[in-house]
């Protein structure tokens, strides 16, 4: 008899024989069910093993943390003061860390770009009138009385090394916060210049006493400026006016009482320098259902930290020479000026009006702010003691900051023919 050859088929019976053409097959019952399911036990619990396995073995902040929790997570933000936090996002430029480095220089002749983020009322116009008008440089800045602009052009090229209202104008939106500006200059400078480039983007800005800051920008919304002509342009596309609804009715909001200023829930004025400051897509741009008001706020602030800790440089209002040392030193760049400490702005007068309620509110209001402005405060002093202490010069330099033996010379501009913030165009 030819040798049997045995199949697994399941069978009602075993002592059928089944007559194939290659031969005799003897068929018998198929495994027990309860096997397989012995074995598919066993993957299943094989998977759990190296599920938990992998989630003992691997780091907390790659497996356990979303890139919004890493944003608020305490380890994250204790990575010490001066320090750039978890890069997540290499779109914002050259850390201040990387720049202090004894070997980094600014090079102008390459494809380095300096980008200001240019929040309202913060001495941002006449920082940037500095960087165009007062800056030692091989070839200066030329800002011709028939334009608007200045020209701010490599040594050797036709092509701009600063991104800011005085040279590109407001490419990226009118007063572009960091979430426009990191996902538009690059785009707007291929433009402009024609071709693709790789570059390296330094970004700067300065912060003001939120306070001040706000009552100031109360004061020029009630002599009647606006900033209608911002976009808020956030992964993709502009806010809706049901996300930012207009605080009112007519052209401006000339006139306005400081109540009611206060009393408008989507005043942008409110903790303005967080929302700048701070990645928005993280918090679902402009749409305030996207999570709960404690986690956005929470999000927020963390996110404006991080990206201000990160940034090459960023000064306080407060604190004008101190903002220009720490400037000339990261950029290896000299002003032939020194900056002016004005301590009597309008907002101070204003200051002292205001009731024991309308004090406490408007705290209230900016208490991200008030965080963010101490956290930037201890950094700016920190870095300052850590440039300090490495300068063998410093008495001598800090006492003449400003006094330049000898300047290159610059053009004359009218600055009275610059047009204002309420008319001012984004392109």
């Amino acid at each position: 008899m030819k040798d049997l050859k045995s199949v697994s088929v399941q069978a009602i019976d075993s002592d059928i024989a089944l007559l194939l053409p290659n031969g005799v097959y003897e068929i018998k019952p198929m495994e027990p069910r309860s096997r397989l399911k012995s074995v598919a036990f066993f993957c299943v619990a094989l998977a759990v093993s190296g599920i938990v396995g992998f989630g003992y073995f691997c780091p907390d902040r790659v497996c356990a943390l979303s890139k919004r929790e890493l944003m608020v997570s305490p380890s994250v933000m204790n990575d010490g003061m001066g320090k750039p936090l978890l890069n997540l996002n290499s779109k914002s430029g050259l850390s201040y860390d990387e720049m202090i480095n004894d070997d980094f220089a600014f090079d102008m002749d390459s494809h380095d770009v300096m980008v200001f983020l240019h929040m309202q009322k913060t001495g941002g116009t006449s920082f940037g009138k500095h960087l165009v008008h007062d800056l030692d440089l091989k070839r200066p800045c030329t800002c011709p009385i028939v334009r608007k602009r200045c020209y701010c052009f490599r040594p050797h090229s036709n092509q701009s090394w600063l991104f800011s209202r005085y040279t590109t104008g407001w490419k990226c939106g009118l007063h572009a916060d960091w979430t426009e500006l990191t996902s538009c200059v690059d785009e707007k400078l291929d433009e402009m210049e024609g071709h693709i480039a790789k570059r390296r983007y330094f970004y700067i800005t300065l912060l003001r006493e939120p306070v001040a800051r706000y009552l100031s920008e109360y004061r020029h919304v009630q002599r009647g400026a606006t900033w209608k002509a911002a976009r808020h342009f956030c992964n993709g596309r502009s806010a809706t006016m049901n996300e930012v609804p207009s605080c009112f009715e007519s052209e401006t909001w000339e006139g306005v009482s400081l109540d009611e200023f206060m009393s408008c829930q989507s005043n942008l004025a409110s903790n303005r320098q967080t929302r700048m400051l701070s990645d928005l897509e993280l918090v679902g741009c402009y749409n305030t259902n996207y999570m709960p008001k404690a986690e956005r706020d929470s999000v927020m602030l963390a996110s404006a930290k991080k990206n201000l800790a990160s940034m090459a440089y960023f000064g306080l209002t407060e604190f004008q020479k101190i903002s220009q040392y720490i400037f000339e030193e990261t950029f290896n760049l000299r002003f032939a000026i020194p900056f002016e400490q004005n301590n009597a702005t309008v907002s101070s007068s204003t200051i002292t009006t205001l009731s024991s309620e309308q004090a406490t509110r408007i705290a209230r209001l900016n208490a991200l702010d008030l965080e963010l402005y101490d956290f930037a405060k201890k950094l700016l002093f920190e870095r300052f003691d850590k440039l300090k202490a490495r300068d063998n010069d410093f008495d001598k330099r800090f006492k003449h900051l400003g006094e330049l033996s000898f300047r290159s010379g610059v053009t004359d501009f009218d600055w009275d023919k610059l047009s204002d913030d309420v008319t001012e165009s984004f392109v």
